[in-house]
């Protein structure tokens, strides 16, 4: 038996263990501080709508070309706004997921 009177394979001790999983934790904290503050540009309709979202998926801003301004097609304008904070956001969440798995070696935590 390891220390504390529980048994760990490989001679790792609980309290080992206890550090690792601090120090984990520790490190999880400042990536997402640090994803959650990275910037995200994803476009949509060859460039005519462009979308900023942040980490915590916030959006910081979209910017229209002008030439997708058409008021006789709202609807399309609509769509490809749409479409591009739905790219800017998958980009956050495949980026956080991907980061948060180096760090936990894989183990799917829910970020």
């Amino acid at each position: 038996m390891a220390r504390g009177g529980f048994p760990m394979g490989g001679g790792m001790n609980m309290q080992q263990m206890m550090m690792k999983a601090q120090k984990m934790q520790q490190e999880i904290q400042k990536k997402q501080q640090e994803l959650y503050e990275t910037e995200f540009t994803a476009t949509a309709g060859g460039g005519m709508v462009t979308v900023v979202v942040k980490g915590d998926k916030t959006v910081q801003s979209i910017k229209l070309d002008p030439a997708c301004v058409d008021p006789d097609d709202v609807e399309m304008l609509e769509d490809l706004i749409v479409a591009g904070v739905n790219a800017a956001i998958k980009e956050a969440n495949d980026t956080v997921e991907r980061e948060m798995g180096r760090i936990t070696g894989g183990m799917n935590l829910g970020f």
